[in-house]
């Protein structure tokens, strides 16, 4: 990207706003990916390694990023984060098992890792949002803001991480089984949007259609953590 350095207002604006709404959702799926995690370094590091990718890109190629498939760049975040919910969904339910154990008197073994899955789903989540948000940069870079546009996507990239530094804890000390039950919703939701995406679909409401879809996977992730528990209690309640 080359252009003026002087800065202009509404493009900085601009700039500001794609990046906080795009690179949100990589923070919320950070999140929810290391909802079955001590620790949320393996999303973080996918995140960060797929957004930087898409960053050296856009600086070496410029406008031709524009061109590259974004439908499969959707349909690889979809199944990578399916899969990872499959995981996840697993060990929530194992979390529901183990809380309904200790409120007998009994426990669990601890939950397993996925860190693989946890780095590649979040590599998928930053290559597509930043992917997302370059277009728009590159295209206020083109008009001869190139300065503003990094600026402005700078700004929003600094307070997106010291926001999320500021509700890392707060978001640790929910319950972990409604943590993960949140989580679990919340990565079914995007993999379904992504999935719809790259199949051409025109969601309602465009990215606020995720809301719809986070509703509607919380009822079905918390029927089928009903089904599973109900069925133990018939099969004389297995841990």
């Amino acid at each position: 990207m080359v252009g003026s350095l002087a800065l202009y207002l509404p493009a900085l604006v601009v700039a500001f706003v794609i990046t906080m709404l795009e690179m949100t959702e990589v923070v919320a799926l950070v999140f929810a990916l290391g909802a079955d995690h001590s620790t949320l370094r393996h999303g973080t590091y996918g995140a960060v390694a797929g957004t930087a990718t898409v960053a050296l890109l856009a600086l070496a190629f410029g406008a031709a990023l524009i061109a590259l498939p974004h439908t499969v760049l959707l349909w690889a975040s979809a199944v990578v984060l399916a899969a990872f919910g499959v995981f996840l969904f697993r060990s929530t339910l194992r979390t529901y098992r183990r809380a309904r154990d200790h409120a007998r008197g009994g426990g669990g073994p601890p939950p397993k890792s996925h860190n693989v899955a946890q780095f590649a789903g979040g590599f998928t989540v930053g290559a597509i949002e930043a992917t997302e948000t370059v277009v728009v940069l590159i295209a206020l870079a083109a008009a001869g803001y190139a300065g503003s546009a990094i600026v402005g996507a700078a700004a929003a990239g600094a307070l997106l991480v010291v926001l999320a530094l500021a509700v890392h804890e707060r978001i640790r000390r929910i319950k972990v089984p409604w943590l993960k039950l949140g989580a679990t919703s919340v990565i079914f939701s995007f993999s379904v949007f992504w999935a719809g995406e790259a199949l051409g679909v025109s969601w309602p409401g465009a990215d606020l259609f995720l809301i719809v879809l986070f509703f509607l996977a919380l009822g079905i992730v918390r029927g089928g953590l009903a089904m599973f528990l109900r069925h133990d209690s018939r099969q004389g309640a297995p841990s």
